[in-house]
C-alpha cells in the first residue's frame, strides 16, 4: 500500500477488546492488556510509515474507575512501566508525546512521569502521538468551559456571550492544538464512541472492526486506511 494523499492526517483508536481477547484464550485479563501494549507499539510504527501525522489512542477512560482495583491497578502500572521504557524512543525518533484527560487522579510519580515525557519532546515534529487516560469528552467540554470563564484575557465573551464562538470555545479543549481526527478505529466489535472526543469527532469517519485490540494487526491498520480512502467527506455540503 503506498502512502498518497488520502492517508488520514489524524487517526483517533478505541482500543478495545483486550480483556474479551484474554477470556477467549483462558488467560487473566492482564495478559490481554499486555498484549494489546504490543499492538499500540506495532500501530504507531505502522502509522508513521503510512505518513499519517497525529496519532491519538483512548488508554483508559473516566469510567475505567469502575473495573475491579487489581484490574486498574495492572493497568497503572503497565501504562507507567510502557513510558518508562519508551520514553527514550520517542525522544530520539521525533515523536512529540502528549497526555490528555483529568491526571489529578493518579499518584505523584506518574504525573512526573507523564510532565516530562511531554516536556522533553515538546520540540518534536515528526509525529505527535496523544494518549487518553482517565479522559472522557463531557469532561472535556466541562473543563474547557471552567477554563474559559477563568480566562482573563478573553473578557469579550465572558460579557457577551454572543462573542462565543466554535473556533474560540475549541481554543480550551485538551487537543486545541491538533487538527480535528479524520478517522476514527473502534476495535472488539462495539459500535460507539464510548465518550472518546464528542467534539472532535463531528465530521469524522467512524471505522469499526470486530477484531479485539491485541489482535489488530499493521495489515488491519491498511484495511482501515483502504475504507477511509473510499469514503466522501462533504462536511455539509452537497457533492462536487
Amino acid at each position: 500500500m503506498s502512502t498518497n494523499l488520502s492517508i488520514p492526517k489524524h487517526v483517533a483508536i478505541v482500543m478495545d477488546g483486550n480483556g474479551r481477547w484474554a477470556s477467549s484464550r483462558f488467560l487473566p485479563r492482564s495478559s490481554g492488556h499486555l498484549k494489546g501494549i504490543k499492538s499500540a507499539v506495532s500501530i504507531i510504527n505502522k502509522s508513521m510509515q503510512l505518513g499519517t501525522k497525529y496519532l491519538t489512542l483512548f488508554a483508559f477512560s473516566s469510567e475505567n474507575w469502575n473495573r475491579p482495583p487489581e484490574e486498574i491497578s495492572n493497568l497503572i502500572n503497565l501504562f507507567t512501566r510502557t513510558l518508562e521504557n519508551k520514553v527514550d524512543r520517542l525522544i530520539s525518533e521525533g515523536i512529540c508525546f502528549n497526555v490528555i484527560g483529568d491526571l489529578k487522579a493518579f499518584n505523584y510519580d506518574l504525573q512526573e512521569l507523564i510532565n516530562y515525557a511531554v516536556q522533553k519532546t515538546s520540540d518534536n515534529k515528526r509525529f505527535y502521538l496523544t494518549v487518553a487516560v482517565n479522559y472522557g469528552g463531557r469532561w472535556d467540554i466541562l473543563q474547557a468551559i471552567k477554563l474559559m470563564f477563568i480566562d482573563k484575557d478573553n473578557f469579550s465573551f465572558q460579557r457577551n456571550l454572543h462573542d462565543l464562538n466554535i473556533n474560540n470555545f475549541s481554543h480550551y479543549l485538551s487537543m486545541s492544538w491538533a487538527p480535528d481526527p479524520d478517522l476514527l478505529i473502534r476495535t472488539g466489535g462495539e459500535k460507539r464512541i464510548s465518550n472518546f472526543l464528542i467534539w472532535q469527532l463531528a465530521y469524522t469517519e467512524l471505522y469499526f472492526t470486530d477484531i479485539y485490540w491485541p489482535d489488530f494487526t499493521p495489515l488491519d491498520l491498511e484495511k482501515a486506511f483502504e475504507w477511509y480512502k473510499t469514503r466522501e467527506r462533504r462536511f455539509g455540503k452537497i457533492n462536487s
